[in-house]
């Protein structure tokens, strides 16, 4: 089925044989999508509210002769579900894309081209991205692509992040346009919970409104030619709330946390016990960081610790640049 007339290039997923019913598997249908948006040079994939099992792979392009929109949307905001104590339910309703597979690519993954990166502008919007506790694939892989923008997003493993079980795979919850990209990666309002890495943050990252809960590592910087930022980045329950792992420039307007306190952490969350505020043991970063800590059944408290990371200059808000080590 081709767009429809006065859509501005809309294909409706379900036109494609997508079933939102938690059983089917949608990964041939999705694919059949794209292809067909592809050939039309970009536009938008909608996904009916429902709960879709499958992956979606983004087709490569060559960007030597076409660079497009490739735009993935459900129909409403996900439910930003999650929390720094007790339990609650992951809503069943709304758009989910969903896999359970137990390896391979991310549920959502753009496939690199022959020559590199894929000329697509991956647009994320209104969409709730589901894997399983503990899981073994990546939630979204936008590594080759050239630029993202992601809006209304929530990336998960299914259950309340208070509860995930610890993340022993290395599984990233969302990977950012590699190194050397088109310089364009926006985040908005976009959630990640229970991975080994929240977010690997790569060059030209601009994000506000981004919550990292009960990730080992929250978001993980890595090597940079030019400088990432952030408005107000929320961590809470990390092991590690800012990993460094190559030269890297970024600042942080307001980094927002809560770690677990008293009454707060039992045998099958202690994972998430705090070991680090930012964890930079060769000291790549160079950044700016302004914080606030509150202490869940206590409140705000002063504490706030670094491994490494002497080119980082951190300081409490209304305070000066100091930071114990």
């Amino acid at each position: 089925a081709a767009a429809a007339a006065g859509k501005h290039n809309t294909f409706n997923a379900s036109d494609y044989g997508a079933v939102g019913d938690d059983q089917s598997d949608n990964t041939v249908a999705f694919s059949a999508c794209l292809k067909a948006l592809v050939a039309e040079g970009g536009g938008r994939m909608y996904i009916p509210p429902g709960i879709y099992q499958g992956r979606i792979a983004i087709p490569p392009v060559d960007t030597d002769s076409r660079w497009m929109t490739v735009e993935i949307a459900g129909d409403v905001e996900p439910t930003p579900t999650f929390g720094t104590e007790g339990s609650a339910a992951i809503p069943q309703h709304l758009t989910v894309v969903r896999s359970l597979a137990k390896s391979g690519p991310a549920v959502i993954s753009a496939t690199n081209h022959s020559s590199g990166f894929s000329g697509v502008y991956v647009v994320i919007t209104n969409l709730g991205i589901r894997t399983y506790d503990n899981p073994r694939i990546d939630g979204v892989d936008l590594a080759f692509a050239r630029q993202c923008k992601l809006e209304n997003v929530v990336i998960n493993t299914g259950v309340y992040d208070v509860q995930a079980s610890e993340p022993t795979h290395g599984t990233r919850g969302l990977v950012t346009p590699a190194c050397n990209n088109g310089a364009l990666t926006l985040l908005r309002n976009v959630a990640v919970t229970g991975f080994h890495t929240g977010i690997v943050v790569n060059e030209h990252t601009d994000g506000d409104a981004v919550s990292l809960y009960a990730n080992v590592h929250g978001a993980s910087f890595l090597r940079a030619n030019h400088a990432s930022r952030f408005g107000r980045l929320g961590a809470y329950r990390n092991a590690y709330h800012l990993t460094v792992l190559g030269l890297h420039g970024f600042s942080i307007q307001q980094l927002a946390i809560e770690n677990a306190g008293p009454g707060q952490i039992a045998a099958t969350n202690a994972w998430q016990k705090l070991k680090k505020d930012i964890n930079d043991p060769e000291n790549h970063g160079m950044g700016d960081v302004t914080y606030w800590v509150v202490e869940g059944n206590v409140g705000p408290v002063r504490n706030f610790s670094k491994l490494g990371g002497a080119g980082i200059q951190a300081r409490r808000i209304g305070s000066p640049p100091v930071c114990a080590a």
